[in-house]
Parts: C-alpha cells; structure tokens; sequence
C-alpha cells in the first residue's frame, strides 16, 4: 500500500434499504493516524457508512477501500475469507459490547487472536493481559462479562478489537447504552488510543469528544455528508444552516 495513500478511500457510496435511500454517494478519504469523528441526527447514515466500512453493509454501489483492500466495488463484495483478512485489519467497537457471555475476559480477548490469527495460547494471554492494563482492566482477566459494568465490557470490548493489531478502529456509539458516569471511562481509553497515532473513525453523540480529539470532523443528514472540516471550525463557525440547528440542539442537552 503506497504510504502516501489514504488509509480509508470512499467514493460516491450509496445504500438503500428498499425505498429508503441511508447513503447517498459519500465521498471521503481518511490518512493514517487521523481521528476522525462522525455526528448528526439519529437515521443520517452514520452507523451504517462505518458498517459498510468492514463488511457488515453490503452497499449497493460506489468504492471502499481500506487497508488496501478494495471492500466493494460496483456493488460487489469481497468473498468471505477475504473479508476475514481485511477485518484483521479493520476493528470495530459496537454499542452492545458483543462479548461471550460464557467465557472470561480473558479468552474473550484471545479467542480471536488464536483461531484467526495462529497465535498460541501463552502469547495470546501474554498480549490480552497488557491491552487490560492499558485499558484499567487487568484485575478483571478471569472475570466473567456478567459481573462488569457496561463501561467495563466496552473496555473490554475495545481491548479484544486491539488483540487483532489493527491498522483502522472503528466505533459505532461505543458510549450511548452507558449509563452517563461510565461514559468518562471509554472515552479516556479512546483519548489513549488517538494519542498513540491509532487511525480512528468513530460515530458519535459525545460533542466534548470530538471537539477535543478529532483531527476532522464529518456532519451527516439524510445519508449525505453535508459538511466535513476541523473541530474549531464545525463547533465555531458552521457554514451550513443544518450543522447550526443540530449543534444548538444538540449542545443545548448537554
């Protein structure tokens, strides 16, 4: 992959759920160790633009490139032990938490590493047990995903996406089923991860977060990328009526 390259090329993608247009030909370009952040109203396209990202959304026409693989193209889809290479890759973080509910914290994170990447079971904990320490967790190894909080499985969750050594994380409302004082705590690891140079896109409803983190910030409504620009810009001085409406709204919440 030609380093200059965006590690992240989207261009004209469209997605339909039968009459309802979601996409409506996003373009956009993502260089390494970029955050970028993802706002606007619930039903604009952002969760499904970071589903289409991985493979989760088929789209139905328009180019996905990411990692150097080319996702979609044409409407068509890599085949599935491609898309399993690419999803080594490409991590994502969803808003259930998605862990095993019958095995600890620590084969949660190492079950993936082991059977997709042949990683044995000494290295694979050796490598779980310091993503739990960079997440807060390491005392919580051989914890059950019951007896966690909800911000303690999203760190959890975020820790077995890294177990994958992943170029590109992807964060779909990672902090929205928290309960509001669990939030803080993602959202650090999350500042960790951007410090580190991690290449993130992430959609969501925490303001002070991409203000704060994102190096570029996208606005979305009615499945159209409707603005793109820096935080300072997009939070101070919108240009279009719609970004103003939804941040008043949104900030007057808060």
């Amino acid at each position: 992959m030609n380093p200059q390259a965006p590690i992240v090329s989207i261009r004209a993608l469209r997605k339909s759920f039968g009459q309802h247009v979601v996409l409506q030909g996003i373009d956009l370009d993502v260089q390494g160790s970029q955050v970028v952040v993802v706002i606007g109203p619930s039903g604009s396209g952002k969760s499904t633009l970071l589903r289409c990202c991985n493979g989760l959304e088929q789209a139905d026409s328009g180019r996905v490139e990411i990692c150097g693989h080319t996702l979609t193209e044409a409407g068509r889809m890599l085949d599935e032990s491609r898309l399993n290479q690419l999803r080594q890759d490409v991590g994502m973080v969803f808003q259930s938490f998605n862990l095993f509910a019958h095995l600890p914290v620590i084969d949660n994170i190492t079950v993936g590493p082991r059977k997709v990447r042949g990683v044995s079971r000494k290295q694979a904990q050796a490598e779980a047990m310091v993503l739990l320490e960079k997440v807060g967790l390491a005392e919580k190894a051989h914890a059950m995903p019951a007896s966690l909080s909800g911000g303690q499985k999203q760190r959890v969750a975020i820790a077995r996406a890294l177990a994958m050594q992943p170029k590109v994380m992807l964060f779909d409302e990672p902090t929205s089923a928290l309960d509001p004082e669990l939030v803080g705590e993602v959202l650090q690891v999350m500042k960790l991860l951007a410090s580190e140079g991690m290449t993130m896109m992430v959609v969501t409803h925490e303001m002070d977060f991409a203000r704060d983190v994102a190096d570029v910030v996208l606005v979305m409504d009615n499945g159209a990328l409707i603005e793109v620009g820096a935080p300072d810009v997009i939070f101070t001085n919108p240009s279009q009526a719609r970004t103003r409406d939804f941040l008043r709204a949104v900030l007057s919440r808060a």
